[in-house]
């Protein structure tokens, strides 16, 4: 429990942190402010800081003689939303916010960063050396459709590395909870963009074009029978279309229809399903003389957890905080690029619960917000895995 005393004293400071990376988010690859931050806190505390890692990620090494490499990872980006927060530390960045938490894993491993460097000034850190992630680009993709993780990989952040943890804040679970799951955690996910040809005429002469808005009707309509007809139904599936845009006038028959959207796997098997079921409800505009076309882009593969690290970072929680508060995280049709880090090294990820109580608030909103009595949780059981890591792994 020394641990989570500590991170307590240090409450104030990781809040200030977390407040000012919320007030100034930056995007997907842009963050330079934010990793300036990161920086310069890590030279402080006795870290070899690389900047530009993976674009604009930061990477901190704190060696304590020969041994292994345990690393953790935060990402940093922010979301194209504008907050509909009044909080004084509400973003000062028209039209981006952190409306996911990756300011407050920012925090938390800055704040883990603390409790290592100080365990390694009182003689107490185990013999080997850490190595902290701060990751861009979880949110987004660049031009080559490779996300931060992709990136910093590319970079060798994950050279030698024995084992990842990382945590992502949870604010529909209680505060202070700590979740974990070995195995398959969270979704794999690809994007999906479509666009259905038809032949434009006048609204009043429907007969003379070939409507496309009609035949994307159709299109949707087999697309919405694949799960529910093609997949098996023991295995998690989602296929959903978030945006869909076709035609410029209300008397104009549409000639092209534009969609994209999301398909959610665990097993590689349902993957190729999903892949060749959406290339048979597009044909379906074809078969009725339109044209309909589809691209899929791969994205990150499912999160899973490796048992064993999982187990032991469980038994780092459950010494550092109280047991009744460690729980098992349900699976989740969420994706997350951990999973790509994951591959490279035995991997855990955790959820950090950070509900608001009677007012939670949910990712990806405009109004999103967490209570800030995780934080000093998050950085314990962050310096709890790595030390335990360090020392059994």
């Amino acid at each position: 429990m020394e641990l989570i005393s500590r991170a307590t004293a240090l409450a104030p400071e990781i809040r200030d942190i977390r407040r000012d990376i919320h007030a100034h988010p930056e995007l997907s690859f842009q963050e330079t402010r934010t990793a300036g931050v990161v920086a310069e806190r890590l030279r402080s505390l006795g870290y070899d800081v690389t900047t530009a890692v993976g674009i604009t990620g930061c990477v901190g090494e704190l060696t304590n003689g020969s041994g292994r490499i345990v690393a953790l990872r935060a990402d940093m980006d922010a979301l194209p939303i504008q907050e509909a927060n009044d909080a004084p530390y509400r973003s000062r960045n028209e039209g981006v916010m952190h409306a996911c938490g990756h300011d407050a894993h920012v925090a938390c491993l800055l704040g883990a960063a603390q409790l290592l460097s100080e365990s390694k000034q009182a003689g107490t850190l185990p013999k080997g050396k850490i190595r902290l992630l701060f990751q861009p680009s979880e949110e987004g993709t660049d031009e080559e459709n490779l996300g931060g993780a992709q990136r910093m990989i590319a970079d060798r952040a994950m050279e030698d590395v024995a084992a990842i943890v990382g945590l992502h804040v949870d604010s529909t679970a209680p505060v202070g909870q700590v979740l974990f799951r070995e195995g398959p955690m969270m979704a794999g996910n690809d994007t999906v963009r479509g666009i259905v040809r038809g032949v434009t005429s006048h609204a009043a002469i429907p007969h003379e074009g070939l409507d496309a808005v009609v035949l994307t009707a159709q299109v949707i309509n087999a697309v919405q029978q694949i799960v529910s007809r093609r997949v098996d139904p023991l295995e998690p599936a989602v296929i959903t279309f978030g945006k869909i845009r076709g035609g410029t006038k209300e008397n104009i028959l549409s000639g092209e229809v534009r969609l994209e959207g999301t398909l959610r796997y665990f097993n590689p098997e349902v993957r190729d399903i999903l892949h060749e079921e959406l290339r048979r409800a597009f044909a379906v505009a074809d078969a009725l003389g339109g044209e309909g076309r589809i691209e899929i882009r791969a994205g990150n593969p499912p999160v899973n957890n490796d048992a064993q690290l999982t187990e032991l970072v469980r038994e780092a929680a459950n010494s550092t905080v109280d047991p009744q508060s460690v729980g098992r995280a349900a699976q989740i049709m969420g994706a997350e690029d951990f999973a790509y880090l994951a591959r490279e090294a035995p991997g855990c990820f955790f959820w950090l619960g950070a509900m608001i109580e009677d007012d939670p608030r949910f990712h990806h909103h405009p109004r999103f917000d967490i209570d800030e009595r995780c934080l000093p949780t998050g950085a314990a059981v962050l310096a709890a895995a790595a030390q335990k890591a360090l020392s059994e792994w």
